[in-house]
């Protein structure tokens, strides 16, 4: 089993993406994307996100060459989600909802997972980023830091308070 040392860094496979080397950013894509997928998520509804998880990939080989440093690339893919997430939810303002009963039946499991995003999604904005990336992209609390810009104590505080308002409304349901 390959070391973590001896895995490139961000900026190593920045560089290279930069001279063409799509391995390269395969690599920084594998590293990154559910990441940037529980940021999509926190933002825009299920059936949007597969999509916009790819367009931000796209997005951000075209604009490689504006990244300064290669090794700010976590957090500047996870700025261009947000930035295309709300371009995303400005466009879709002029569609339309299809009703979810029409979409084929999926296990019990994908089920829970939909409907646990979806409570995510319905918490204030301050915790549905920092929850999205605990439960969907598996980061621990120094990661959510590093990617977003947090401070390792303002992340301990928005997960605890998410999990506290998640059990208040898991709470509620359960009532009902």
């Amino acid at each position: 089993m390959p070391d973590a040392l001896e895995q490139p860094s961000d900026a190593a496979l920045v560089e290279r993406a930069r001279t063409g080397d799509h391995a390269a950013f395969g690599a920084l894509y594998r590293r990154h994307a559910r990441m940037v997928q529980a940021v999509v998520l926190a933002r825009v509804a299920r059936d949007g996100a597969d999509d916009l998880v790819q367009d931000v990939f796209l997005h951000a080989m075209g604009q490689l060459h504006a990244l300064r440093d290669g090794a700010a690339f976590a957090g500047w893919i996870a700025t261009i989600a947000r930035r295309r997430a709300a371009d995303w939810r400005r466009r879709r303002r002029d569609t339309v909802e299809l009703d979810d009963t029409l979409a084929a039946p999926d296990a019990p499991d994908v089920h829970a997972a939909h409907a646990a995003v979806e409570l995510i999604r319905a918490l204030p904005e301050a915790y549905r980023e920092t929850l999205m990336l605990r439960f969907v992209a598996g980061l621990n609390g120094p990661e959510i830091a590093a990617r977003t810009g947090l401070t390792p104590g303002s992340v301990r505080v928005n997960l605890h308070r998410g999990v506290t308002l998640l059990r208040d409304k898991l709470g509620k349901d359960a009532e009902h």
